[in-house]
């Protein structure tokens, strides 16, 4: 730099530092601001040689670019001097605004430390202001403050050694260095910011292409999966309508992809299935249930949802996946069938009849528990409960011997079940009352059939029956086979007379031939009328009714009941 007196500076110079500050803040990258940084030392503010010491990550500084001595570049450039090192270069010397400088009278407690060095040679000074090869001057560079005060963050430090001019630098220089290292921070922190940015760029526009092939990805594998799939909207006025369906849920339905986006699966599914689907809706898992197909049959499917999120917003929808199990739920439902059906007339077995009485039956209170007659006592007298019929005269429940009765009220103690009774005709008359008849029937003559034709006209008998009682009895009824030639009725809501004629019209239709490989036989029938009620047991009926068929097929006579 030329050496006028402070502050008549030659034009040349400020134009030579202006060029020097415009290509500081156009270099391309970070690497050219830094280097260019170093030049414009060199070229711009006179001296023979300048360093800009970058600080890294880590907090320590690394020798970034270097200008003015090839060799001092070779052997300097990319070292790292750690942050204490510098730290007290900052805090040691003379402070000029915000440069330091460090005589060689102090500096040299600093030539053996880790921050890489070049050393000069040169004569000794001669006059007070002469450079000394030993001197040492650093112009910090901090990043510009947010708020337009003070100091931002320290990201560099220039080194510059030997001015050209041999003498320590003037007002005007110190000022034009200070000046230098503060634009040189704004570049090297635009230079950063720049970069930083790229990279963004670079990182964003790679995760775009990741999303944009997971997207594909995701509609190959939606569209083209064998199996049905669907994505229906979560939460909202619209929640459950469907959004987009594959080709394999639209086949499988017979409903085209346009016509689908009109429903959600609520308006598809079977009635009895709509509670499993809203448990399934809302907790994102996973169900067995019927979907209605145009053609107004249900399919079984196995719906599997998984809510897809939104990082921002939340969940956003249901994606489903829908697989036919019509065909799994056949076989089960065979299988369940042979083990509640008699194989060779398929009725219900004796496993399956014993169950359906049994649910019709439950095993009455044989006492009241404790505190209950106290409490019917005080709900009585204050008008809660009407009097019950039969009752003692201080207003208790009448005891029979067998438990308490309450015919006109419900039972307190009984209310938690909800059960309705069963209840059985009393005597031999019909009195009006309506009850679960259990006709219990026996095939007279079927041993000889098996003894002459076989089992197999034998079997074809037993079938021919079957479907002769099933014929024969009420929608609702149960025709059970118990084992061998035995077959059970159950039929709700007869009176005696009722159940009588059942039997009377039951038996008038097994007599007829039955044609068996191109013969006639006949086989009679003994039934016997049981009646259940609560408080037994399931043998219990079928035992009672047993004993009627016996005794009334001993009361008739032989030659009715034989057959041939």
């Amino acid at each position: 730099m030329e050496t006028e007196s402070e502050p008549y500076v030659r034009l040349a110079t400020l134009r030579q530092l202006h060029q020097v500050m415009a290509d500081m803040n156009t270099a391309r990258s970070l690497a050219d601001t830094l280097q260019t940084v170093a030049d414009g030392v060199v070229t711009g503010l006179g001296y023979e040689l300048a360093c800009v010491n970058l600080v890294r990550p880590d907090g320590d500084l690394v020798a970034a670019a270097l200008a003015g001595n090839s060799a001092a570049e070779a052997l300097i450039t990319g070292r790292v001097g750690s942050r204490a090192s510098w730290e007290r270069r900052l805090t040691m010397g003379e402070g000029w605004g915000d440069l330091r400088f460090i005589p060689h009278t102090e500096g040299w407690v600093l030539d053996e430390d880790d921050v890489p060095q070049w050393y000069t040679d040169g004569p000794a000074p001669r006059f007070e202001d002469e450079w000394h090869p030993s001197d040492r001057l650093f112009a910090p560079m901090y990043t510009p403050s947010v708020s337009g005060g003070g100091r931002g963050e320290l990201i560099g430090v220039l080194s510059v050694d030997r001015p050209r001019n041999g003498r320590r630098p003037g007002a005007w220089g110190r000022e034009a260095l200070q000046m230098y290292a503060f634009q040189a921070a704004i570049a090297i922190s635009n230079a950063r910011l720049r970069a930083n940015m790229q990279r963004a760029l670079v990182r964003l526009e790679r995760e775009q292409q990741a999303l944009r092939a997971s997207e594909e990805s995701f509609r190959q594998a939606f569209e083209y999966a064998p199996s049905g799939m669907a994505i229906a909207e979560l939460g909202g006025d619209q929640h459950g309508r469907i959004l987009r369906t594959n080709d394999a849920l639209c086949r499988l339905l017979g409903r085209p992809a346009s016509v689908m986006r009109r429903y959600s699966f609520s308006d598809l599914v079977h009635p009895e299935d709509i509670g499993t689907l809203l448990r399934t809706s809302a907790e994102g898992g996973r169900a067995e249930l019927r979907l209605g197909r145009r053609d107004g049959t249900y399919v079984w499917v196995h719906l599997r949802n998984s809510v897809v999120a939104d990082t921002a917003d939340g969940p956003r929808f249901l994606l489903t996946h829908v697989e036919d199990i019509e065909e799994r739920k056949r076989r089960e439902l065979q299988l369940a069938h042979r083990a509640s059906h008699d194989a060779l007339t398929g009725l219900p077995n004796s496993a399956e009849l014993r169950s359906r009485l049994s649910a019709r039956l439950c095993a009455r209170p044989q006492a009241l528990p404790p505190g209950a007659v106290a409490a019917l006592d005080a709900a009585y007298g204050h008008g809660e409960l009407a009097q019950p019929a039969g009752a003692a005269p201080d207003g208790h429940p009448a005891f029979d011997g067998h438990g308490f009765d309450f015919p006109a009220v419900p039972e307190p103690f009984d209310a938690f079940d909800h059960h309705v009774h069963t209840v059985a005709p009393e005597g031999e008359t019909d009195d009006g009352t309506k009850g679960l008849a259990v006709l219990f029937c026996d095939l007279d003559g079927f041993k000889s059939i098996n003894d002459r034709f076989g089992h197999n006209a034998g079997d074809e008998v037993l079938i021919e029956v079957a479907r002769r009682l099933t014929h024969g009895v009420r929608d609702g009824d149960t025709v059970a086979r118990l084992g061998g030639d035995e077959f059970v009725v159950l039929a709700d809501g007869l009176g005696r007379a009722d159940a009588q004629d059942l039997a009377v019209r039951l038996r008038n239709a097994i007599i007829p031939p039955i044609r068996v490989d191109g013969r006639a036989v006949r086989v009679g029938a003994s039934f016997g009328i049981g009646w259940a009620h609560c408080g037994m047991t399931a043998d219990e009926v079928l035992k009672s009714a047993d004993e009627r068929m016996y005794v009334e097929k001993r009361s008739r006579p032989k030659q009715h009941r034989r057959a041939g």
